[in-house]
């Protein structure tokens, strides 16, 4: 009988960097194409023939527990609430009791967009014996600033990390895309019950043992960790980069949009690439460009809303241009004067 290869989202983290929109909602909870990011990596599981989750929750755990608890996904969801947050490795540690003693195991990022290949990466573990074998993904060099890069030998196995390194310093273009594959020995390098993270405390010690493998993700990656990540990521499942199941894309003469069952008038227009989510009203000869609108917005008549992201729950009686609006706002010409 083949092992039963079983996973962790790493799901406790506050998301301040996509503030005001994880106010009232946890960053797993963020919806791409009106799909949670969650929904999106469950279903990729699903798709990898892996059904056996557990997440480890902090930052309103229960919006969380409630969506999936008694899910139709084909997710056996379990869950740990974490009182105080423990790092990424201590979140891990107390998830232990989940995984299988001589089984690898398979950890994502819950701010992760994804077409990797996982069956790839755990069959690279496997035959590689490493501990640890980490997603890595070339950019563009003039990306590399902005995240962890990894520096291998020419097996694969890493040999030093580079925390944003500048373009001049990067002793390579692959990067951490924060997707793991772990074997069950990686609970021996955690300390219970001890704030510990991997890159910080783990990964430096598996360094020493030459232990950390990887294999290269040529498929899609981004996450949606940022503001501008989080645009960026929905410009590019209309461009046809990122594949998931979402509701059709509607084109016309100027743009084309993904939405919900919402109130859209005819004469609404439509520039660039925008997502509307369930039960909002839109007014007459509104205008919507590059936009992302959460669920339950009712916007005016004759008001353009242009490279934004509006929450659910607002009400938008004014122009919006170039704005992130967290949720239940009302946006009227006297509140943008303030």
């Amino acid at each position: 009988m083949s092992e039963k290869i079983k996973a962790m989202i790493m799901s406790a983290g506050v998301g301040s960097r996509l503030d005001p929109l994880t106010k009232y909602v946890p960053k797993p909870l963020v919806p791409v194409a009106n799909k949670p990011v969650m929904d999106i990596l469950f279903e990729k599981l699903i798709s990898y023939g892996i059904s056996d989750v557990i997440c480890n929750t902090y930052y309103l755990a229960e919006k969380i527990i409630d969506r999936y608890k008694n899910n139709s996904m084909g997710i056996n969801f379990n869950y740990i609430k974490e009182e105080t947050l423990s790092g990424t490795a201590g979140g891990v540690k107390k998830c232990q009791y989940f995984f299988d003693e001589g089984c690898p195991f398979v950890v994502l990022s819950a701010d992760g967009l994804s077409n990797a290949d996982i069956k790839k990466g755990i069959e690279v573990h496997k035959n590689s014996k490493a501990v640890a074998t980490i997603g890595i993904k070339k950019i563009a060099k003039e990306e590399v600033p902005h995240f962890g890069v990894v520096v291998t030998d020419n097996d694969g196995f890493i040999t030093e990390f580079q925390e944003k390194p500048s373009i001049n310093e990067a002793k390579s273009n692959f990067i951490n895309t924060g997707i793991y594959i772990f074997d069950y020995k990686i609970f021996d390098y955690i300390p219970e019950n001890t704030f510990y993270d991997f890159a910080k405390n783990v990964f430096p010690q598996l360094l020493k043992e030459r232990t950390i493998n990887t294999f290269e993700i040529s498929e899609y990656w981004s996450d949606i960790g940022t503001l501008d990540q989080y645009k960026q990521s929905t410009q590019d499942l209309f461009n046809g980069l990122c594949t998931f199941a979402h509701k059709p894309i509607i084109n016309n003469e100027c743009g084309a949009y993904i939405a919900e069952s919402s109130f859209i008038p005819a004469n609404t227009e439509f520039k660039g690439n925008s997502t509307i989510g369930k039960n909002c009203t839109l007014g007459n000869n509104v205008t919507v460009e590059n936009s992302i609108i959460w669920d339950n917005v009712t916007i005016a008549d004759n008001v353009i809303i242009s490279n934004s992201v509006i929450a659910s729950g607002c009400v938008i009686k004014d122009d919006v241009y170039s704005s992130v609006i967290g949720a239940n706002e009302v946006i009227s010409e006297e509140a943008l004067k303030i």
